[in-house]
């Protein structure tokens, strides 16, 4: 008998996270130059990340033999200016898949459950299942989030809900007001995690104050990102923002460095340039609008999304992902969502979007 088999078969029954195809990878498989590869697969930033926050990282390399600042003191400090909260409601992530983690860990284990919608982010039954707990998997509506039915699946024995908004991977959105009603209808003692990696891409017309609510609903905790429009998915900064009774149990699981120097430095620098923020929006909506024209030019269904990608059905969804890459465009296939006739497009700068375009025309040829 192995040591690997002495691991709880919880662990054995987990199939593990796939995150999108690098560059590097595709080139070696195809012989395909590295500089003519398009990567619109893991919803990144096509900008990458504001000058001030670049300069903030190099700056914090004079120091890199320290270790980081295990409480964030000062990226705390930015984040309570921005959203009018105090320090010891913000835990800090390494990437909010991080945070997500940490309340699955603080609140989950071996006779516990937690609620999610079926093609949501797939961090939450990953988990769910590390901790030995019960997945409850509501099916969606219209491949969104069924806030009644969700509410209708808790069960006595379960601990967190998990709700994505916008989600990924289908960009669904649900209005403010039916996630506050939602909330009023949870028992106080379950865990709401919103997780609002996405919402720096809503419009005015869909934004909501999400914080707003916490003293109202001290079971709720907002997940968000520097990943997507702060454009710093390779540094892995994330943060929740809840009552200071859930961030002391997160903190007492979390890694005491789990944020690196660098990363916070930039993070920091990050939040205040908000020129930066608004033009990553502004190129979102732009790509956007070209890339939806374009599916709908190829009578192809895709599902509106408030995120900085788009989910289009293809019917042979594997071979159309087949032909993207040898043309070295790379998108993201979403079998594993249950979604095996459906491909996931991030928006890109224009030319990006052009060339995944003219290269999904030739492979649907």
């Amino acid at each position: 008998m192995s040591v690997a088999s002495k691991a709880p078969d919880y662990i054995h029954a987990i199939t593990p996270y796939p995150p999108g195809k690098p560059i590097g990878e595709l080139a070696r498989e195809m012989g395909i130059p590295e500089a003519s590869i398009v990567k619109l697969a893991s919803n990144e930033n096509p900008l990458g990340m504001s000058v001030r926050a670049k300069e903030a990282a190099v700056a914090a390399l004079v120091d890199i033999e320290r270790y980081p600042d295990g409480n964030g003191f000062e990226l705390k400090a930015a984040l309570c200016a921005r959203f009018g909260v105090q320090p010891d409601q913000i835990v800090l992530g390494n990437g909010s898949n991080d945070v997500l983690e940490l309340a699955a860990h603080a609140y989950l284990a071996p006779g516990s459950s937690a609620v999610f919608s079926r093609h949501a982010f797939a961090v939450y039954p990953l988990a769910t299942n590390a901790m030995g707990a019960r997945g409850i998997e509501v099916p969606a509506r219209a491949y969104g989030h069924d806030l009644a039915a969700m509410a209708a699946a808790v069960a006595t024995d379960t601990r967190i809900v998990f709700i994505a908004n916008p989600n990924n991977p289908t960009g669904t959105f649900v209005d403010g007001s039916e996630l506050e009603a939602f909330l009023a209808r949870v028992p106080s003692d379950v865990l709401v995690v919103l997780d609002e990696a996405y919402t720096e891409y809503l419009s005015e017309q869909q934004r909501y104050d999400s914080l707003s609510w916490l003293p109202r609903f001290p079971n709720l905790l907002v997940s968000r990102t520097m990943s997507k429009a702060y454009g710093m998915a390779g540094l892995r900064v994330g943060y929740g923002i809840g009552h200071p009774d859930v961030v002391d149990l997160m903190n007492r699981v979390r890694q005491p460095f789990n944020v690196n120097s660098v990363a916070l430095a930039a993070a920091t620098a990050a939040l205040a340039d908000e020129e930066f923020l608004a033009r990553s929006a502004d190129v979102n909506r732009r790509g956007m609008a070209q890339i939806t024209e374009a599916l709908a030019e190829l009578a192809l269904e895709w599902i509106p999304s408030a995120g900085n990608f788009v989910t289009f059905r293809v019917g042979n969804a594997a071979a159309v992902n087949l032909a993207l890459l040898k043309q070295g465009v790379i998108v993201r296939p979403i079998g594993g969502y249950g979604m095996p006739e459906w491909l996931r497009v991030s928006i890109g700068l224009p030319e990006e979007n052009a060339r995944f375009i003219t290269a999904l025309r030739q492979a649907l040829a």
